[in-house]
């Protein structure tokens, strides 16, 4: 007796559904590629709890008659393609015929059209159809996605929350929207507009929106051809960073794609311009001939092959380099806000008698404290290594005994401090060194101090939709640094009153960088933002490359990491200095063995 057996056509289909309609996102995903293709230009996306209750996608597109409202439900039924050499020559978003077949399989689906004709309701329901008649609605299409995986609890199970699963629904339109300008998108979560564009065809004003205006303001055009590739888009000004490589929107021919490679030749292209760890934003489409991209890789269509992969490599570097060393701008000089006043010392404020608190001032103040430890403050030599935070921790004694003994010999090229040590020559990153100093010194300190200051003028901080949707479990993660975020309008969250400890830092930057580490982690530990919170706060103030120091200054940063519990790695785990032994010199200049003179 065989054992194979061939599987009915509502079981292929929740297969096709497991790889095409793996969360709401995907769905949401799949219905707005069917408008653009049906050259829509309004566009309505209605979510209920996350999109788990009921998605509705409503279009102004081209509509369909009776019959393909019928065929759409068949699986590879497409008006896309018709023969094998069109596979090839991929001009639309779709082209499988797997998506609503796919999503009715497991989900209940109504779909109403109107191709300026005739009008037309369908309803399938886990793969059943249970009504097809005339219909009246407006021109274009509306489907409505309703109680998703009720008949797949394996499925439904694994579903997160119904704000994290909006923030997916979220982040994709906001890349609809940057991809295509000329369409106006709108938005919903529980009957709130969470996000709309105005679909007039500017990209910047859409960058605006979801970045801000300083990030819109200063936006390079991109517009760069070769034989083969077409290049378009913004290139966000370099001292507007991000801490995760999610903020690089690719697409090509206007597809959304996901390219590894790509992304790695605008970091390059950066590189030069902002430090380490820090992201740019780019949103930018690549038009080529259709024949030289190969979306047929997956169901959901993200990845990609390339015939020239190479070559729009180079050339994506070479436009974008290009035009960053042509349009860098100096940043702007926020005016000085005018702090309120309050009895006790901030940042200065003494924890023990021989412990305190980081100023981050850009110059050093003398510190205000009790007259019990006034004279022990002013004994002490203030230090300008690093302007950007001064430390006054005393500590007497290296923590590490292990941190060799090492005589200072110089700078190189504005970066590296050298110095001779026993074993050889020691080079040490300046802004490694003093970012493990000053976050060893954080971690001691930082979150003992519980004083707050109210802001006279609230920041505040534009975020994306996305952010908006979490913005609860935002505020329950960060709770234990006495940060709390308010909503102020659609597209922004305000800060009232923060830790002393934050009053002299960048509190945009700093809250976008929780916000980044927030979206790449989602359920994380207190402890794991912390670490993230003090390793930021010693980056953005510690010594920059480039910068010259004069022999103390030298001196300072190299006491400052003798103090360190483990000196040898920066909070990121790069190491903080290297050696080259005695050894490995002789035996470079030829000084060992047989050569030795």
């Amino acid at each position: 007796m065989s054992k194979i057996t061939q599987l009915n056509e509502h079981i292929t289909n929740m297969i096709a559904a497991g790889e095409v309609v793996e969360r709401p996102m995907g769905i949401v995903k799949e219905c707005v590629e069917n408008s653009i293709d049906a050259h829509a230009k309004h566009i309505e996306i209605h979510v209920l709890e996350g999109g788990l209750s009921k998605i509705t996608i409503i279009d102004d597109g081209d509509g369909m008659d009776a019959e393909d409202c019928a065929l759409a439900f068949e699986r590879h039924a497409t008006s896309k393609i018709k023969e094998e050499s069109d596979l090839w020559n991929i001009h639309s978003l779709g082209f499988r015929g797997e998506a609503l077949p796919s999503i009715a399989s497991v989900s209940e689906v109504t779909l109403k059209a109107n191709n300026g004709i005739e009008s037309t309701l369908i309803q399938v329901h886990y793969g059943k159809r249970i009504a097809y008649q005339t219909f009246s609605t407006p021109k274009g299409c509306q489907i409505d996605i309703e109680n998703l995986f009720a008949k797949t609890p394996a499925r439904y199970k694994h579903l997160k929350t119904t704000q994290y699963e909006f923030s997916l629904i979220s982040d994709v339109i906001q890349k609809f929207a940057l991809a295509y300008p000329e369409i106006s998108f709108v938005l919903t979560h529980n009957h709130v507009e969470t996000f709309k564009t105005s679909g007039k065809g500017n990209l910047q004003e859409v960058i605006f929106q979801i970045f801000g205006r300083e990030a819109a303001k200063g936006a390079i055009q991109i517009d760069a051809k070769d034989e083969d590739y077409h290049l378009q888009g913004y290139a966000v000004q370099p001292n507007i960073t991000r801490a995760t490589k999610y903020y690089m929107y690719i697409t090509m021919n206007h597809r959304m794609i996901r390219h590894p490679r790509i992304y790695k030749a605008i970091q390059d292209a950066y590189h030069a311009y902002m430090p380490s760890e820090r992201y740019p934003i780019v949103v930018l489409n690549i038009e080529m001939d259709a024949q030289l991209l190969d979306v047929n890789v997956h169901p959901s269509k993200w990845e990609v092959r390339l015939s020239k992969e190479k070559q729009l490599e180079d050339f994506i570097f070479r436009a974008l380099r290009n035009a960053l060393r042509e349009n860098l701008q100096v940043p702007e000089i926020e005016p000085v806000k005018e702090k309120v006043k309050v009895e006790m010392p901030t940042m200065e404020m003494y924890l023990t008698k021989d412990t305190y608190l980081p100023k981050m001032e850009e110059s050093f103040v003398n510190y205000e404290t009790k007259e019990d430890i006034k004279d022990e403050i002013k004994e002490e030599k203030p230090r300008t290594v690093g302007k950007e935070m001064d430390f006054e921790e005393k500590i007497s004694e290296p923590v590490n005994p292990s941190f060799p003994e090492l005589t200072l010999i110089g700078q190189f090229h504005g970066n590296y401090i050298l110095a001779q040590g026993e074993k050889g020559l020691y080079i040490i990153d300046q802004h490694a060194a003093q970012e493990k100093y000053h976050y060893e010194v954080l971690k001691k300190n930082l979150f003992r101090n519980c004083e707050m200051q109210s802001l006279l003028i609230p920041e505040v901080i534009r975020v994306t939709p996305q952010i908006m949707a979490q913005i609860q479990d935002i505020n329950e993660m960060i709770a234990h640094m006495q940060l709390k975020c308010e909503c102020f309008g659609e597209d922004a969250v305000i800060l009232r009153e923060i830790p002393v400890w934050l009053k002299d830092t960048n509190l945009s930057q700093f809250m976008h960088d929780i916000f980044d580490y927030y979206l790449d982690h989602q359920k994380i530990e207190a402890e794991g933002l912390r670490k993230a919170t003090l390793a930021s706060l010693a980056c953005h103030t510690s010594i920059r490359f480039n910068r010259n120091l004069n022999m103390e200054e030298m001196k300072q940063v190299i006491e400052d990491l003798k103090k360190c519990e483990q000196p040898f790695t920066c909070p990121h785990g790069r190491p903080t200095m290297i050696c080259i032994s005695d050894e490995q010199l002789e035996k470079d200049f030829y000084r060992g063995g047989t050569w030795k003179k």
